[in-house]
């Protein structure tokens, strides 16, 4: 998977990379097909926002979150990215599912 992590009007420190890059292997775990995700982490007075848009087989999923606090706007957006993340792979599996129903079934 790869990972970009850009800021604006903010410094990226290694610190808040090693903190995103933790809070997304989460999502990694509960689905391995993630292509690449791009992180963009901004400041705008009093606002942090954090934003992310993961490529994943089939579709681009994008997740943005506003809080007071950086930390706390990464920890609401993955946990956001990750409810979105399952429903994904629910309805991946519950098509799957789907096409193996309805196929004929030749009896001899």
């Amino acid at each position: 998977m790869n990972l970009n992590i850009s800021g604006h009007h903010l410094e990226v420190t290694p610190a808040i990379r090693e903190y995103v890059t933790s809070k997304i292997e989460r999502v990694v775990r509960h689905f391995d097909n993630v292509i690449d995700a791009t992180v963009i982490l901004s400041v705008d007075k009093l606002q942090h926002k954090a934003e992310v848009t993961v490529h994943v087989s089939g579709k681009d999923i994008h997740v943005e979150a506003i809080e007071e606090d950086l930390y706390a706007a990464i920890d609401v957006l993955m946990d956001k990215l990750d409810r979105q993340v399952v429903k994904h792979k629910e309805k991946q599996t519950a098509h799957r599912g789907e096409a193996l129903k309805h196929q004929a079934v030749v009896e001899e």
